[in-house]
């Protein structure tokens, strides 16, 4: 019994740490990625010289930083400026711990799955909330500030629009949810639900043309203005692993995790968050920045409207079904 237990364990461990090594690996080289991506769309070479390809780059950042000097302005709150970074980095590892990647590739599978997801990626909100108000200036405060208020506009339509797979599933488990839909994905009827999730997800990275919170025209860099070395760069990755998580969760709640046309499997999980990953890039230099009276009137006018219209959706759905 006790050997059988500590396989278990064993198994379990090494889960968590392959699962987390590739999950911030990624993270790490979305940052090229958006280099290389921004570079070919205009016109550019990007980052090349560092190792083949350029692949070496995140590496040489990250040496950068660590050896640069850790600047703690003097009017900072000492202890909200040590944590906020932190936090940052412990919201998507978190939420990964409920990503059901492939069948029996997940770290836990518990009934509450959506709401754990949901809850854990709004955690990296406070991250941001306190690293503004603890910079002691007012252009991290303004940053902080302007955070607030669109975590909270858009949080609100990305749960309701959230709720209609569970609904439409039965279950708050995200390994039920995609399981639900080995026959029809639920972007076919949840097609308004999806698009008002994935839009939701740009504003809740923080992302363009979400990016109000970090706009560095009008704030200098926004909430992370005061933090240097690995402070910054633990703000910096969190942003990318948050987009990993955002990725993960589209494609799980609305595209059938691993299944796909022809043989189910992990590779379809990992093609769907890459197309999305490529989709926060894409968008990124495409659309311009939102006024911030434009951001508020569409997610409260537009998006919340629509997130329960898509509700209802799936309920009558769920009840004809």
């Amino acid at each position: 019994m006790n050997l059988l237990l500590s396989n278990e364990y064993l198994l379990w461990s090494i889960k968590v740490g392959v699962i987390l090594f590739v999950v911030l690996t990624v993270a790490a080289y979305m940052v090229w990625a958006e280099r290389r991506v921004s570079a070919w769309m205009q016109d550019r070479i990007g980052p090349n010289l560092v190792g083949p390809f350029g692949l070496l780059q995140p590496l040489a950042d990250v040496i950068k930083l660590a050896f640069k000097e850790d600047i703690v302005p003097y009017t900072a709150d000492k202890l909200l400026h040590f944590l906020a970074p932190g936090i940052i980095m412990m919201a998507p590892i978190l939420a990964l711990s409920v990503i059901p990647f492939a069948p029996g590739i997940w770290i836990a599978n518990p009934d509450f799955g959506l709401l754990w997801l949901l809850g854990s990626t709004s955690i990296a909100a406070y991250a941001v909330i306190l690293g503004g108000i603890a910079g002691g200036s007012k252009y991290p405060l303004l940053g902080s500030l302007r955070s607030m208020s669109q975590i909270v506009s858009y949080e609100l339509p990305m749960a309701i629009s959230a709720l209609g797979p569970a609904v439409m599933a039965g279950s708050l488990s995200l390994v039920d949810i995609v399981s639900a839909q080995r026959d029809l994905w639920f972007v076919v009827p949840q097609f308004i639900g999806f698009i008002v999730f994935l839009i939701t997800t740009y504003a809740e990275t923080n992302r363009l043309p979400f990016d109000l919170p970090e706009a560095e025209a009008e704030l200098v860099g926004g909430y992370h203005t005061e933090f240097s070395s690995m402070k910054f760069a633990w703000f910096f990755a969190g942003e990318y692993a948050n987009m990993v998580i955002a990725s993960s969760a589209v494609s799980v709640l609305f595209l059938g995790g691993w299944h796909g046309p022809f043989m189910d499997g992990l590779h379809w999980t990992v093609i769907k968050i890459l197309f999305f990953l490529f989709l926060f890039l894409w968008v990124r230099w495409t659309l311009p920045r939102f006024r911030f009276d434009q951001l508020m009137f569409f997610s409260w006018k537009v998006l919340l409207p629509l997130s329960l219209i898509n509700l209802a959706i799936a309920v009558i759905l769920k009840v004809l079904w």
